[in-house]
């Protein structure tokens, strides 16, 4: 009898060529490459007058690769469909069933947490219908999203420019922004002093610094040099006495393993990631990465859009054998930690798929992106298996004249997880104990040292920061935030300076248009209910039209008086000291989905535009102008002479200042996992390992 032939989709090329290598000559493995089937770009493709059904199509450019599917579906016996484990896995599913003619309540769809050998025989074994709550909850999220998109949008184009968009999560993000720019603006510093004294142990002869507290051990905040300078006057010649001295241990617990928010706020303090690269990079260690030898291709981690700490007991089970062997039983501990509320618990945390995959020992399989975030999985969820890390702590109170003074230290007295895995908030720290004081003896004065101090603004929101307040307040859900923070970047609402978000002028003029005029749009709370509603929908408690019917009545209200009530807004474009070649004006800075260019003011009488300017101090090999950075239309970074077109000199790898050390000709650096130096000229061979980060 022969065997049967089986078809299993995924989303992408990468996870394709993963599982083709667990699976049999019997399956054929095949990507859609995300969405095969949508809602048309051109028009709002939701029927308002008919209780909001949807108007899907096929997604322009997927013709040929649906009737490939179609044709290798025709072909095969069963056909199974393991697109991503959530609701927009399920939905990409279920509109694949409906295309390729199969029965959604049929044993069809698949999902593994992770793409290993043993994950993705097991989920075959156990295929299951397609989750219609699941479907539903991401059909009213995706029509919510278009009704808001689709009506708001055009009234920002006419009243503020052309290219402008709103959205649920994209406006309540611009606003958190631009609100605390607000606050920092109209921030009023108040003054206050502190007062540092070093002071000597006799007996030890080890110095330690106090710092002033209050007056006979009640607190004092000195508001003023005057009132500091009262203090000190009276304490220079004062007795340092020990009143108290606590001694103690305190105990820290490790942190949970990752979830989606909190691996992009680790991963932009410790790497300074911006959350979209933090993603991409999970997804190729989740997809697959070639480990060479008998282990070939493995997905290196679990599923990594999630918010769900749970951790599989076999992955527990393992943890602990190997942190056990590795560092003795007192060294661990282990854990499962409690997942908040309305957090979607079909997925664990992000963990490495395997303990036993040692950062270290695949270093030279991974790119040192891939190996930084890998290694930081790695060691989160290791430390979340382990023993509370305890330190010796003591706390001391000193009288000077009836002045309080309070010191305190701690070292560490067990290791615990941190042997493992350090907080980026914890980096940096060292031990500082302080010498063994008694109540009753004197201490010598040293130094004093009084400080001016000023209270400070509220910090401008970086990745990290806007992603846990995203979270905190129940906006989005884990993937979203990385797009999020892309869109509002991407349409100028907000820039970036260095790690800061920083709102634009046409940011705030977007968010003060939704702030008066839809009003529920930006409102943190409604959002976040908006959000509870939609897992409603997931868990089966609430019917996804019924989410939109109640929230499109009063937004409709609100539409039709905006756009009756808003005042056109001219925004005035940033000038450059670039001069038009063509009628001499200063050009002005404009914003495309490609980034910033230069456009003449004069438009539409004069159409010239020019593409900023960003050299690399690199001399062209065939003419001697500058090499330049570029851009292509889809977005990707290419190099090529300023003088363009009549030097046709172009290349995809990063020019660098150095010259051939063997032939003197210009070398080029290839990034990547295989990343090397090599020499232009065809006839000479050299070439080595780009070994530094920013070598060139």
């Amino acid at each position: 009898m022969a065997a049967k032939k089986k078809l299993l989709i995924v989303e992408s090329p990468a996870k394709a060529g993963t599982i083709k290598k667990y699976l049999g000559k019997d399956y054929t493995v095949l990507a859609s490459m995300g969405h095969i089937i949508d809602l048309p770009k051109s028009n709002m493709g939701v029927d308002l007058e008919h209780d909001f059904e949807p108007k899907y199509i096929t997604i322009r450019g997927k013709g040929t690769l649906l009737a490939q599917l179609k044709k290798e579906a025709k072909k095969s016996d069963v056909v199974y469909l393991a697109t991503d484990p959530d609701r927009e896995g399920e939905a990409i599913s279920w509109h694949l069933a409906g295309a390729l003619g199969i029965d959604p309540s049929s044993p069809c769809r698949v999902t593994f947490n992770e793409i290993t050998k043993t994950a993705v025989k097991a989920a075959i074994k156990e295929p299951r219908p397609i989750d219609m709550d699941l479907v539903d909850a991401q059909q009213a999220r995706r029509v919510l999203d278009r009704i808001v998109g689709y009506t708001i949008s055009p009234i920002l184009w006419e009243k503020v420019k052309r290219g402008l968009s709103a959205g649920r999560v994209q406006s309540v993000a611009t606003r958190l922004i631009c609100d605390r720019e607000e606050e920092i603006e109209n921030f009023v510093p108040q003054e206050y002093w502190t007062i540092e004294t070093e002071l000597t142990d006799p007996k030890s002869k080890k110095s330690f610094t106090a710092k002033y507290y209050g007056e006979k051990n009640k607190e004092v905040k000195l508001e003023n040099a005057e009132q500091s300078a009262a203090v000190a006057a009276k304490i220079k010649n004062a007795a340092f006495t020990v009143e108290s001295v606590k001694n103690g241990k305190q105990k820290r617990k490790p942190q949970p393993p990752f979830t989606t928010s909190t691996l992009q706020q680790e991963a932009s303090n410790k790497f300074s990631f911006q959350s979209a690269k933090t993603m991409q990079i999970a997804q190729t260690l989740y997809e697959g990465v070639n480990l060479g030898g008998t282990i070939g291709t493995l997905g290196l981690i679990t599923y990594m859009r999630t918010d769900s700490l749970r951790i599989a007991d076999d992955a527990q089970r393992e943890a602990v054998e190997y942190l056990t062997e590795k560092y003795g039983g007192e060294y661990v501990q282990a854990r499962q930690y409690k997942t908040k509320k309305n957090a979607q618990d079909a997925h664990e945390a992000i963990r490495p798929t395997s303990i036993n995959i040692k950062p270290t020992g695949i270093k030279d399989k991974l790119t040192p992106d891939q190996y930084r975030l890998y290694k930081l999985i790695w060691e989160r969820f290791a430390a979340s298996q382990m023993a509370d890390a305890v330190y010796d702590t003591a706390q001391v109170t000193i009288d000077a004249d009836g002045h309080t003074f309070k010191a305190s230290g701690s070292k560490i007295a067990f290791e615990g997880y941190t042997k493992v895995y350090v907080e980026s908030t914890d980096s940096g720290k060292k031990d500082k104990m302080l010498p063994p004081l008694e109540k009753g003896q004197n201490l010598k004065l040293k130094n004093l040292d009084e400080k001016q101090h000023f209270t400070q603004p509220p910090p401008r929101y970086t990745d990290a920061t806007l992603v846990r307040e995203l979270e905190e307040n129940g906006i989005g859900r884990p993937s979203t935030y990385a797009p999020t923070i892309a869109t509002i970047v991407s349409r100028g609402y907000v820039t970036r300076s260095k790690r800061q978000l920083v709102p634009t002028e046409l940011g705030f003029v977007t968010a003060e248009i939704m702030k008066n005029n839809f009003k529920d749009i930006v409102d943190v709370e409604f959002t976040a209910g908006m959000e509870e509603k939609l897992d409603e929908v997931e868990e089966g408690k609430e019917k996804w039209k019924r989410v939109i019917e109640d929230f499109y009545p009063p937004f409709k209200d609100n539409l039709d008086k905006a756009q009756s009530g808003i005042e056109k807004i001219k925004i005035k474009d940033e000038v450059s000291d670039v001069i038009c070649d063509k009628c001499g004006r200063n050009m002005v800075y404009k914003l495309s989905k490609f980034g910033k260019f230069l456009a003449c003011p004069g438009y539409p009488e004069c159409r010239n535009t020019m593409s900023i300017r960003e050299g690399t101090g690199v001399e062209c090999p065939k003419c001697g102008g500058e090499i330049l950075v570029r851009h292509s239309r889809k977005g990707k970074i290419y190099y090529a002479c300023e003088k363009l077109p009549k030097c046709d000199f172009m290349a995809w790898d990063m020019p660098l200042k150095e010259k051939c050390p063997q032939c003197g000709g210009l070398l080029l650096k290839k990034q990547g996992r295989n990343g090397k130096i090599f020499c232009i000229n065809e006839d000479c061979k050299y070439e080595r390992k780009a070994s530094k980060k920013n070598e060139g």
